[in-house]
C-alpha cells in the first residue's frame, strides 16, 4: 500500500514538472519576463484548477532547494562598498516600510468594509509578509480565517510576481533598454564558461548554505532556506571566499522549483463569497503595487538609484521574486536583497506582537459593543 501512495506521489511529481516545463518553454517563446518562475506557476495553478482528475504535487524540499540556490546567488552579490552604501540609508529603509505597512493597513480597512471580512483577518492577509509566517500567526490569532489568510497572501504574492515584471520590463523604465537585455541574453551564452569554473570553489558555499539553511529552520529562523544562505554566502563572499556565478540553467531549475510549489498553494474553490473576495484582493493588489511605485518614484529621489532598482526594493513581493527580476536585469541586487531583508525582518520580529496587541484591543471593544 505504501509503495502504490509512493509511486503515485512519484507520477505527480512527474506530470506536475512536465507542466512546469512546458510552461516555461511557452513563457520563452513569447518573450515573458523570468519564464521559468512565472510559467510553471501560472500553469501549474490553471492545469490543476482546470484538470481536477490528474492529482499534482511538489515537494517542499524542492521548493526549499530552489530558495537555496536563489539566497546564494543574491548572497554572492554583496560587496563592502554596497554595504557602506546601504548603511546610509537606514533611516529611509525604516521610513518606506512604515509607510508601505501604513498603506496596507488602510487597504484592509477598505477590504473589511466593503465584504463584510473581519478586520484582524484582512489585516494578516494584506501585510506583505512570508506566507508560512502569516499563516502561522492566524493559526495563533483566534477569530481568523486562515482560508481567507493565505488567498489573499498567495493572490497578492502572484499579482506582485506577474505585473512588477512587466513593470519593469515595460518602455516606462529603463530595465528594458537594450544594454539590459542584451546582457541576459549575453548571460545564456557564456553558461558554457562559467560551468567549468564552479568546482572546486563552489564545494564550501554548497555544504554551509545548505547546513545552516537546515539549522536555521530547527530554530524557526524566519524564511530560513532563503536567509541562511544568503548572510552565508553574503559573509564568505565578504570576508574574500571565491564565488563562482552560477549558470543560467541552475538559476533556471531554482525558479521551476519555486514556481511549481507557488502554483500549487492557490485554491479559490476554498473560498467564501469568491467573487467579492477576488475582486476585492485584486483591486487591493492594485492598489499596493500602485503604492509601491509611489514611494519606488520618491525613493529616487531621496537617493541616487534607478527606478528599477528602487520599485524592485519597495515591491511588497518575495525577497527571492525580486531578487531573480534584479538579478535577470543586473538591477542592484544589494540593494534590492537589503530593502527586502530590512522589511522581512521587521514584519518578521515587529509586526507580530504588535497584531497580536491590536487584535486584543478590538476583540475588548467587540465585547464591550
Amino acid at each position: 500500500m505504501s509503495t502504490q501512495r509512493t509511486t503515485n506521489r512519484t507520477t505527480a511529481i512527474g506530470i506536475t514538472l512536465l507542466i512546469a516545463l512546458v510552461s516555461g518553454l511557452l513563457f520563452t517563446f513569447i518573450h515573458m519576463p523570468i519564464p521559468w518562475l512565472l510559467g510553471p506557476m501560472i500553469g501549474v495553478c490553471a492545469f490543476a484548477r482546470t484538470v481536477r482528475s490528474i492529482k499534482l504535487h511538489w515537494p517542499g524540499y524542492a521548493r526549499n532547494s530552489g530558495l537555496i540556490i536563489v539566497g546564494y546567488a543574491i548572497g554572492i552579490a554583496f560587496t563592502k562598498d554596497t554595504l557602506t552604501e546601504i548603511s546610509h540609508q537606514l533611516p529611509t529603509m525604516v521610513l518606506m516600510t512604515t509607510l508601505l505597512l501604513l498603506l496596507c493597513a488602510l487597504i484592509a480597512y477598505g477590504m473589511s468594509k466593503a465584504t463584510g471580512i473581519p478586520y484582524p483577518t484582512a489585516l494578516t492577509g494584506s501585510i506583505p509578509g512570508g506566507l508560512s509566517q502569516m499563516v502561522s500567526l492566524a493559526e495563533e490569532t483566534k477569530g481568523i480565517d486562515m482560508t481567507v489568510v493565505t488567498f489573499l497572501q498567495v493572490s497578492r504574492l502572484m499579482m506582485i510576481v506577474v505585473f512588477v515584471p512587466l513593470l519593469i520590463f515595460s518602455p516606462w523604465l529603463d530595465a528594458a533598454s537594450s544594454d539590459a537585455v542584451d546582457t541576459a541574453i549575453s548571460s545564456v551564452a557564456s553558461s558554457s564558461r562559467l560551468w567549468s569554473e564552479l568546482l572546486p570553489d563552489i564545494l564550501p558555499y554548497a555544504v554551509l548554505c545548505t547546513v545552516f539553511a537546515l539549522l536555521a529552520r530547527r530554530v524557526n529562523f524566519p524564511t530560513a532556506f532563503l536567509l541562511a544562505p544568503l548572510i552565508v554566502a553574503a559573509v564568505l563572499h565578504l570576508c574574500g571566499l571565491t564565488a563562482p556565478s552560477l549558470p543560467s540553467p541552475i538559476l533556471g531549475a531554482a525558479q521551476v522549483l519555486i514556481g511549481c510549489y507557488v502554483g500549487l498553494l492557490l485554491k479559490p474553490e476554498n473560498l467564501p463569497n469568491k467573487i467579492r473576495l477576488i475582486t476585492f484582493a485584486i483591486l487591493s493588489g492594485v492598489t499596493l503595487i500602485g503604492g509601491a511605485c509611489g514611494l519606488s518614484y520618491m525613493l529616487t529621489r531621496l537617493h541616487p538609484m534607478n527606478l528599477s532598482t528602487s520599485l524592485l526594493s519597495l515591491a511588497p513581493g518575495g525577497m527571492d521574486q525580486m531578487g531573480i527580476i534584479a538579478h535577470e536585469i543586473n538591477a542592484n541586487v544589494s540593494i534590492v536583497s537589503c530593502y527586502q531583508l530590512f522589511r522581512t525582518f521587521f514584519i518578521f520580529l515587529a509586526v507580530p506582537p504588535l497584531l497580536k496587541v491590536l487584535f486584543k484591543v478590538l476583540q475588548r471593544r467587540k465585547a464591550v459593543d
